[in-house]
């Protein structure tokens, strides 16, 4: 049976760089659950849909298909057999992707996918609701936080580093605390750290640090497979 580590947080707070150095140092494949919901979004903008109305989201959500593989120690999505790749980052993306994740339509769609990608082996899955709803049995459940100034650095940075910069460092401040508003308030699978699930504050903590953190913490038996 696969094994699924489980990381939960908000933006910025370092979750797919721990998880990808975890995934590796494990052999675990990564998955971005995140980019399912901002293809989702794409979609839904692709189509002419207004990401405010929630029934039209859940008509689009119910027609969109995404096929998945893996591919260099992650699972990679294709759309139409073309992977999405830096379009899921745009700002106008950034500015929809919480409206349409509130959507139980669009949320049951996703933790369908995820669920069924146990089968290309063990995971180590970043998200939202990861810890709670979609993979809450895992013994192995982790729960990111940073500061928000933190927070916004580092996406800035991600940003910059991609050639995708559209706001001021207030700017992305702002939208994150925003979406952090959205996603712990959502009626459906709001994010909030799970019942038994190990908390890790990443503001002042190296890379590092906090992949040390998570591997020190695993079940015995799990951390064989270190490579």
């Amino acid at each position: 049976m696969s094994r699924v580590i489980a990381i939960d947080g908000p933006s910025g707070a370092g979750k797919s760089s721990v998880s990808k150095r975890v995934g590796k140092l494990l052999g675990f494949l990564h998955v971005d659950s995140g980019a399912l919901y901002r293809i989702m979004t794409w979609q839904c903008l692709k189509h002419n849909i207004d990401p405010s109305d929630p029934e039209a989201v859940a008509a689009c959500a119910r027609q969109v298909t995404v096929t998945c593989e893996p591919r260099d120690g992650a699972i990679e999505y294709f759309v139409a057999g073309v992977p999405p790749g830096d379009a899921l980052r745009a700002p106008e993306i950034n500015r929809h992707a919480s409206p349409v994740a509130t959507v139980k339509a669009v949320r049951e769609r996703v933790t369908g996918w995820l669920r069924d990608m146990t089968r290309f082996g063990d995971l180590i899955v970043e998200g939202r609701d990861i810890t709670t709803a979609v993979f809450p049995e895992s013994p192995a459940r982790y729960y990111l936080v940073a500061s928000a100034e933190a927070r916004a650095e580092r996406r800035r940075k991600e940003e910059l580093d991609k050639g995708i910069a559209s706001q001021t460092a207030d700017e992305v401040k702002a939208s994150l605390l925003a979406r952090d508003a959205i996603d712990s308030t959502r009626k459906y699978a709001p994010l909030r750290k799970a019942d038994g699930a190990i908390e890790i504050d990443s503001t002042n903590m190296t890379i590092e640090e906090v992949v040390k953190s998570i591997i020190d913490a695993l079940p015995a038996e799990w951390k064989r497979s270190l490579k």
